[in-house]
Parts: structure tokens; C-alpha cells; sequence
């Protein structure tokens, strides 16, 4: 008994592996990096993803800050950074402001904005009254994929979805190739508005953009997905990848070119 105990515990792991083979594809070794085969090849645009969780109390002031500095960053032609959009959580974590920067140039853009930034003393001036309202913050650096949209400024009124994933490590070019394809299932009511993926910050993390007239909208045309053959079939293969998932609906401030 305690023999056939040990056997059936041992061959527990590879049923379970094979188990697991069922439902995931693999896709075959790359020799580069996963930026360089899942990102635009065009361009060398980089984003920086910011979310602030402003105290309570202090939201509206913190609002009208905003809108009163961020266009100044955004219309500075001397800054190669464009202000993407810029909007409060509404369902979702509360009182959360949520900001995203594309910088022309990548790194090299960044490193220049960042170093005029320190200069500018309205700047300076800003970020510590702002930082007297905000209970934490963090921020991701981005690239775009590339069979994703490229986030251009849209008229509203709109509600966007920011989709959050955390995928598996090792699994980014294989989320890639199912999304690669997934995408077209989406684009009739042009809701798509960027695809992104981590490379500093939290790791392997993935943000799909979207954009509807409102959450009624929103239900149908999710509803309306599963009507196209294949959609199914992708979703199936490419839940597995995900270790944590979680979706914002914001509304976006005056100021943001994403209405």
C-alpha cells in the first residue's frame, strides 16, 4: 500500500503537466527579446503608464491641479512627450487617477523630459503640492504591440475600459500571437484603442485600452464578440496565460485628447 502510494503520488506532477498541455500551445523558442518581436518596428514611441490614489477629500483640487500644469508639459513643443489621455476611476478602485504619456524617441526622450522637468519650477512647485494629496502612486514604462491601434486623440463624450492583465511569466509572445489574431474580432465599432506591455515596473503585464459610448454599449458589443467564429477559441486558449486580471472603467478630465 505504501509503494502504491508513492507511484501514485510520483505520477501526480506529470499528469498534471500533461493536463496543462492540453490547454496551453506552445509556441517555439525565440533568440531576441520579446520588445523587439511584439513591439512597432516603425516607430520608437514609449509610454509611461501612471496611477495615483489621491486622497478622498482631496480629489477635485487635485483635478483642477492637474488640468491647470498638464496641458503646459503637453503643448511644450521643447518636450517630446504627448499627454495620451488622462482620466479618474469610476467603477473600480475609487479616487484613482490614472495618466498615459507617450515620449517620441523612447528612452532618449524620456531621460530630456525628465531632465527639463527638474528645472521647471512651476513643475517642481506642482508635483509637491501634488504629492501632499496622494495616498501612493506607481508607474509603468510601456511599449505599444504591434498589431494594436495606436491611441490617437478621439471626440467623446466616451467611458474607457483599462484591462489589466498579469500574465505568466514566459508566456508574452505566446499572448501576442493569440491577440495578433483576436484583435480583428474587435475593431467593427472602433472601440480599440492601444495595446501595451510592460518593460519597467510590474513585469509581464499587459493594458488593452478601449473605448464605448457607455456601459450598455459596452455589453453589447462584448456580447456580440462571441457571435464570430474563433473568438471563443481564442479566449479559451488565452485565459490560461493569466495569473491576475482587472479592468477600470475611467471618465476622462477636460483636459485629456482621449474624450
Amino acid at each position: 500500500l505504501i509503494c502504491r502510494g508513492l507511484v501514485s503520488s510520483a505520477s501526480r506532477p506529470r499528469e498534471d503537466s500533461w493536463l496543462k498541455s492540453l490547454f496551453v500551445r506552445k509556441v517555439d523558442p525565440r533568440k531576441d527579446a520579446h520588445s523587439n518581436l511584439l513591439a512597432k518596428r516603425e516607430t520608437s514611441s514609449l509610454y509611461k503608464l501612471q496611477i495615483h490614489n489621491v486622497k478622498p477629500e482631496c480629489l477635485d483640487a487635485y483635478n483642477k491641479l492637474c488640468q491647470e500644469v498638464l496641458p503646459k508639459i503637453h503643448e511644450e513643443k521643447h518636450y517630446p512627450c504627448a499627454l495620451v489621455g488622462t482620466w479618474n476611476t469610476w467603477y473600480g478602485e475609487q479616487d484613482q487617477a490614472v495618466h498615459l504619456w507617450r515620449y517620441e524617441g523612447g528612452y532618449p526622450a524620456l531621460n530630456e523630459v525628465m531632465s527639463k522637468l527638474r528645472q521647471n519650477k512651476e513643475f517642481t512647485d506642482f508635483r509637491k503640492e501634488r504629492g501632499n494629496m496622494l495616498l501612493s502612486r506607481k508607474n509603468q514604462l510601456l511599449l505599444e504591440f504591434s498589431f494594436w491601434n495606436e491611441p490617437v486623440p478621439r471626440e467623446g463624450p466616451n467611458i474607457y475600459e483599462l484591462r489589466s492583465y498579469q500574465l505568466r511569466p514566459g508566456t508574452m509572445i505566446e499572448w501576442g500571437n493569440y491577440w495578433a489574431r483576436a484583435i480583428r474580432f474587435r475593431q467593427d465599432n472602433n472601440e480599440a484603442v492601444g495595446g501595451f506591455f510592460s518593460q519597467i515596473g510590474q513585469l509581464y503585464m499587459v493594458h488593452h485600452l478601449w473605448a464605448y459610448k457607455d456601459l450598455q454599449t459596452r455589453e453589447d458589443i462584448r456580447n456580440a464578440a462571441w457571435n464570430k467564429p474563433g473568438w471563443d477559441e481564442l479566449v479559451y486558449y488565452t485565459v490560461p496565460l493569466i495569473q491576475e486580471m482587472e479592468s477600470r472603467i475611467m471618465i476622462p478630465l477636460k483636459i485629456s485628447p482621449l474624450q
